[in-house]
């Protein structure tokens, strides 16, 4: 069977070909670390970690490559917000990005680089566009540098736009443009604005680079001039995947064969984010179900499916993950020597564009036709192809994967709602000047082998080494 996927360049469905027979490079992109993930974030990683899993269960070699954007706009704002350094909040929350993406068993990258260590590769793409007359430097002296949208008449091509129909981009200020839809490559540094930390030292002067050179930089990087599959949400396809194609293919690069892009999650309708106020923290998620009862419930829809987020559906989702354990449990222990294939329905269901729903419901056949049976070989036989397409889709509850990294972060979880409520007991009653009481509880935190320090932004908490 040949995996066939929805180009989302093409708006067609492609026999998927790779570059390089038995190789696939695959580059999506990751998070802005301004703040902590919720739901609607970690989905785009789990849908392309369950792509990854079936590109190599078929037996692809694969190099996946996920970034992060570690300076930006939004993570300067956040950082002057909180009064702290814009470094510390992107290293604070790259870490719990982590710790999330691990309680939902989605596969560490082959590499994963941040923005600020690829700076080099920026300068030089930068350099390469303008000598091939694609960028210039903005003549208001602001230190900015900007991708010519009129110099590359295919600008567009990746959403199938017109420029003449496009807003103005927004990621700086029009005045040295000379178009308002050139976009930002390089943002000279604002002294009276923004920390000089924030700044790198260019031809152009100082200054930190723009957002979609980022990308190109590190995609270019790490998987060449030319690769497979480029993925991301798709709120990314525009202007941030649009711009990467054009300044990557202004500068000579073929850059990538095929675009696969997830829907949102959304809550009433509305796409879940930040700016909202919907957000859904993934700690908070997990207080309420186990971290691959999550997974599977994003797992359950198709890729490109919008899913309105509800707790009620998310709870059936989980009742129906533990009819599947129930199963299992019913097998009984795995037996190494007993490997299956997985069914052809369910190989035909992910090759047919990550058909994931489909793949679900034969999961299910075969647990119905395993309770059935009353023949003990034929129960281990479905409960090995069961735990097979488990694997695939990084549900299988014997991955060692859901007793470290899955179940630490929701223990974290929990013991952070513990130590909450108790420090909100004692903070009641020193309020009530009721101090033996107060004493108690903070005595009972201390015992139980927890530091608790005081911080301008509340109390935080951490294991004590000491015990």
């Amino acid at each position: 069977m040949t995996f066939r996927l929805y180009d989302t360049a093409t708006r067609e469905v492609h026999d998927f070909r790779p570059l390089e027979e038995g190789k696939v490079g695959i580059y999506v992109c990751g998070l802005t670390v301004q703040s902590e993930p919720h739901v609607g974030h970690v989905r785009s990683a789990v849908n392309f970690d369950v792509l990854r899993r079936w590109l190599s269960h078929t037996g692809h070699d694969v190099t996946f490559i996920r970034n992060v954007t570690d300076i930006d706009d939004k993570i300067l704002a956040k950082a002057a917000e909180q009064g702290r350094p814009w470094f510390n909040l992107a290293y604070e929350m790259h870490g719990k990005l982590t710790a999330a993406l691990a309680s939902i068993n989605v596969l560490p990258p082959t590499y994963e680089p941040g923005a600020t260590g690829h700076v080099p590769e920026m300068l030089e793409l930068i350099g390469t566009l303008i000598e091939r007359g694609h960028a210039y430097a903005a003549d208001d002296g602001s230190g900015d540098v900007y991708f010519d949208v009129r110099s590359w008449p295919a600008y567009g091509e990746l959403t199938g736009q017109k420029v003449d129909d496009m807003e103005p981009a927004g990621d700086a200020d029009p005045r040295g443009k000379r178009d308002p839809r050139d976009f930002a490559l390089w943002k000279g540094f604002k002294k009276d604005a923004e920390p000089e930390t924030a700044a790198w030292p260019s031809p152009y002067g100082p200054g930190r680079p723009g957002w979609h050179i980022e990308c190109s930089a590190m995609a270019g990087k790490y998987l060449g001039q030319a690769f497979d599959i480029h993925g991301g949400g798709v709120d990314l396809r525009f202007p941030h995947h649009e711009n990467e194609q054009a300044q990557s293919r202004a500068a000579g690069q073929a850059f990538a064969s095929y675009w696969m892009h997830n829907a949102w999650i959304t809550t009433a309708g509305e796409k879940m984010s930040k700016s909202l106020g919907n957000s859904l923290l993934v700690p908070s998620v997990l207080e309420r179900v186990r971290g691959i009862e999550l997974r599977f419930y994003m797992v359950s829809a198709h890729y490109r499916s919008t899913v309105e987020f509800s707790f009620e559906a998310l709870d059936e989702a989980a009742v129906g993950f533990r009819r599947i354990e129930t199963f299992l449990d019913k097998a009984g222990p795995a037996d190494p020597d007993r490997t299956a294939e997985v069914p052809e329905a369910f190989a035909a269901a992910m090759d047919d564009d990550l058909g994931t729903p489909a793949a679900v419901a034969v999961v299910f056949d075969v647990v119905r036709e395993g309770n059935r049976t009353t023949d003990p070989e034929a129960l281990q036989t479905a409960a090995a192809q069961v735990r097979a397409m488990l694997g695939v889709l990084g549900l299988d509850p014997a991955d060692p994967a859901w007793s470290t990294g899955g179940d630490d972060a929701a223990l974290t979880a929990a013991v952070d709602a513990l130590v909450a409520g108790l420090l909100e007991q004692r903070a009641e009653a020193r309020a009530a000047k009721d101090f033996a009481r107060a004493d108690a509880i903070r005595d009972q935190i201390k015992n139980a082998g927890i530091e608790v320090e005081d911080t301008p932004t509340g109390p935080k908490w951490s294991i004590s080494h000491g015990r």
